[in-house]
């Protein structure tokens, strides 16, 4: 496959869809353990099919626990993609990890979850070009406080540390913006995006797309 940007990649950060173990904040007395696990599937597949569509650059699935699940196989199969396990480690700390791999064979990395539908080919663009002409980490915002994407061109171990950062809480972009600060770093923020966490993220998402 022939890309825009053969010296960059995008990392999916994707748990196994395995009922009970993802998407939980969606269970409720509407909404099973496995129709929240169809939800995660779902979306995963729509970032990896607008990803495989687009042809930016090389796209890598980072996987967790394990590689062994026939979900993933199928992924790679069907979107031209590389399995790679996440480290055994705090968030931050896979991240870390997964970038810095990254950065050993590609100039620049996006990392990217897989329940932002709002994310579209442009943002990617944006993202990219970003890094390229000076920017030293871009961040893709959230309306939780928190970030959908995030990209550099080097290794930031320090900016995405365990120590002090809740993930998932809504400190997590300003935490973010003061550590870029901190380190002296050139950070680019591009447009604010949503993801889907509660069943009211769902409802916006089923209005919006269907």
């Amino acid at each position: 496959m022939r890309y825009q940007y053969p010296d960059t990649v995008i990392q999916v950060f994707c748990k196994a869809p395995i009922a009970g173990q993802v998407k939980t904040r969606l269970i409720t007395e509407l909404i099973t353990a496995e129709q929240a696990m169809q939800v995660h599937v779902e979306l995963t597949e729509r970032v990896l099919t607008l990803l495989h569509e687009a042809a930016l650059c090389p796209v890598q699935l980072w996987c967790s626990p394990t590689l062994e699940d026939d979900f993933f196989r199928q992924w790679a199969a069907s979107y031209s993609l590389t399995l790679h396990r996440q480290s055994a480690c705090g968030l931050g700390g896979r991240m870390s990890d997964a970038m810095n791999a990254g950065l050993q064979v590609f100039k620049r990395v996006l990392l990217i979850g897989c329940d932002c539908p709002s994310l579209i080919t442009d943002d990617f663009k944006q993202a990219i070009n970003a890094l390229k002409h000076g920017a030293d980490v871009v961040l893709a915002p959230t309306e939780d406080g928190g970030y959908s994407l995030i990209g550099v061109n080097k290794p930031q171990t320090a900016l995405l540390r365990d120590n002090d950062m809740p993930w998932g809480t809504a400190q997590v972009l300003a935490i973010t913006r003061e550590r870029i600060k901190q380190q002296q770093l050139k950070g680019h923020e591009i447009r604010l995006q949503w993801d889907i966490d509660t069943p009211e993220d769902l409802s916006r998402y089923r209005g919006l797309f269907f």
